[in-house]
């Protein structure tokens, strides 16, 4: 391929990534308006999805073009297809965030919960685990995407802790209990926003092994587990 191809791919990689940090400076609103019970970054969160709709949609249009124009093959057309979906992805989790700052926005109208729930913890390990996915992009690097999969159990724990703790509180608080539920939606989007950055994980692997290794959970922590803890060391 020619010079204007790979200008073209560079191109998608710099979307792509202004795109993410689009959807993770929502993600941060959306929970800070969760904690702080603040409407007004809510507000803000659900005012701005339109961009990231908009970037969304010329992301797309941006990978059909290069397919259309270049015709590429072998790894450059599996980057492209692995683009079309991470697209995809990013898109949701910004429609998560926006349903995160909407229960923000619903809880800042009603009386303060005091439920220890570590928010802010679990934020930080979605993150982390979405930042981990798009630098695997980036840097064809297969051991990041591996590490972001390994992650997603430790959200899926989080969010486990986080029902019991709500259960809990609604057995003795049962006047509050749509306030509740709202926050147990919230750790539940979270917890979607973790599945979704695995998805690009799994699609950053593809596009660098040429392996689907979706539904493998137990190969993929079976192979790289020792790896990972051989590196702690």
């Amino acid at each position: 391929m020619g010079k204007h191809f790979q200008r073209e791919i560079e191109r998608l990689k710099k979307n792509t990534l202004a795109l993410s940090t689009m959807v993770e400076e929502s993600v941060q609103k959306a929970v800070r308006a969760l904690t702080k019970l603040d409407s007004g970054l809510a507000a803000e969160v659900i005012d701005n999805d339109y961009k990231v709709n908009m970037k969304e949609v010329e992301l797309e249009e941006d990978c059909l073009k290069i397919l259309g124009l270049h015709q590429p093959v072998a790894i450059d057309l599996r980057f492209i297809i692995a683009v079309l979906k991470i697209n995809n992805d990013l898109e949701r989790i910004g429609d998560l965030a926006v349903n995160i700052a909407e229960r923000a926005a619903f809880l800042s109208k009603h009386k303060k919960l005091h439920v220890p729930m570590d928010f802010s913890g679990m934020t930080r390990e979605v993150q982390s685990m979405l930042r981990g996915s798009l630098d695997a992009l980036v840097n064809m690097d297969a051991k990041s995407a591996y590490e972001v999969l390994l992650a997603d159990d430790r959200v899926d724990a989080m969010n486990r802790e986080m029902f019991i703790q709500v259960q809990n509180e609604i057995r003795k608080n049962t006047s509050e209990v749509e306030s509740l539920i709202h926050l147990l939606s919230a750790s539940r989007h979270l917890e979607r926003i973790a599945d979704h950055a695995t998805n690009i994980a799994e699609d950053v692997i593809y596009m660098i092994e040429g392996e689907i290794i979706r539904h493998k959970a137990e190969e993929y922590q079976s192979d790289i587990s020792p790896d990972i803890s051989s590196d702690e060391a």
